[in-house]
């Protein structure tokens, strides 16, 4: 029943019920390969569950499927879940020192055996299922949600995850919020009656400023070359074929 409801709210909201997402099976695979071409350089995605180094952008050990670190927690919350899972694996010990050096860079306490125990680790299916889980609550289902709330498809969706991969939520002046606000004093989104582009623009080109503020991440070309490109296209809903580079090297999905 629409009631008193307007029409192209009513068109809207049936359109986006009917909408694929990007938690479509087919396209979460897209955008696990895409975020694999820019934090591994590699599509194969799969092959990422026992990396693990320090990239010296001041969050101490990068590692696994989507980049936890050992400096921003995400790492720690990790382990804890996968030791509440498999009680007494080879991580668990580390469990002090992770909580020990969250919101620094340091290594204390996990060298020099940490990067080989997460290795061995990542030989279990239990903690490859974890890193799954993991990544789908903190990152991938809050980036889905939001998009789908406001309104975006799938390219749009996949922006919103690529920006909480890499600047996370909270409230700090790069977070994903803090993105997705500036972007809002621009532009507004399909839900709120904007035009999808215009603000995907809008959220792309905020996203681009907090890049530029960390020199670890001041190669923007995961948007520039990437998302960008699929915009400029008009490709919202990531069909394929997708041609992008990212660091300069080049990628395809057929």
């Amino acid at each position: 029943m629409t009631g008193n409801l307007p029409i192209s709210f009513v068109r809207f909201a049936a359109a986006s019920v009917r909408a694929v997402g990007l938690d479509d099976p087919a396209k979460k695979e897209i955008a696990m390969r895409l975020v694999s071409s820019a934090e591994n350089s590699s599509l194969d995605w799969t092959a990422q569950y026992p990396y693990i180094e320090d990239i010296r952008d001041g969050r101490g050990y990068t590692a696994g499927i989507i980049g936890f670190c050992s400096g921003t927690g995400d790492m720690l919350d990790l382990v804890e879940f996968y030791t509440d899972r498999r009680p007494g694996n080879v991580l668990a010990a580390y469990l002090p020192a992770l909580r020990a050096v969250n919101g620094s860079d340091s290594h204390d306490g996990l060298d020099p055996g940490f990067p080989g125990d997460w290795r061995r680790a990542a030989r279990d299916a239990a903690f490859r299922r974890a890193q799954d889980d993991e990544r789908d609550r903190v990152y991938f289902g809050p980036a889905v949600r939001q998009g789908k709330a406001d309104g975006l498809r799938v390219l749009g969706q996949f922006a919103y995850y690529d920006a909480l991969v890499m600047h996370g939520d909270g409230t700090d002046p790069l977070s994903f919020r803090a993105i997705r606000r500036r972007a809002l004093r621009t532009a507004q989104p399909p839900a709120q009656g904007g035009d999808e582009v215009r603000y995907l623009d809008a959220f792309l080109d905020a996203r681009v400023w907090a890049m530029r503020q960390e020199e670890a991440h001041s190669d923007t070309s995961r948007v520039d070359t990437a998302q960008r490109v699929f915009l400029r296209r008009g490709n919202l809903d990531l069909d394929p074929p997708l041609d992008w580079k990212v660091y300069g090297d080049s990628y395809h999905i057929g």
